[in-house]
C-alpha cells in the first residue's frame, strides 16, 4: 500500500478512536476544516510540525501513523 493511503487511513482511524471531528482536529492545528480534510484525504502532504502535532493530539506515535512495525 502506498504511504499516502497508509497515512490517511491511520489519520482517520485515530481521529475516530479519539471521538474527534475533522473540525475539532483542524481547530487544534489552527487551520480550517477544509484544509485538514485535504490532508486526511491525501490531497496535500503533512509537514514535520503537523505530523508531530497530530501525533500528540491523537495520542499516536509516528510509527503508528506511518504503520512502521
Amino acid at each position: 500500500m502506498e504511504i499516502t493511503k497508509i497515512v490517511t487511513k491511520n489519520l482517520k482511524e485515530a481521529k475516530i478512536t479519539n471521538a474527534m471531528t475533522q473540525k475539532e482536529v483542524a481547530q487544534s492545528l489552527n487551520m480550517s476544516q477544509q484544509q485538514y480534510s485535504r490532508f486526511e484525504n491525501g490531497k496535500y502532504e503533512l509537514n514535520y510540525q503537523q505530523i508531530v502535532a497530530l501525533c500528540k493530539l491523537l495520542n499516536i506515535t509516528p510509527n503508528d501513523l506511518f504503520d512502521f512495525n
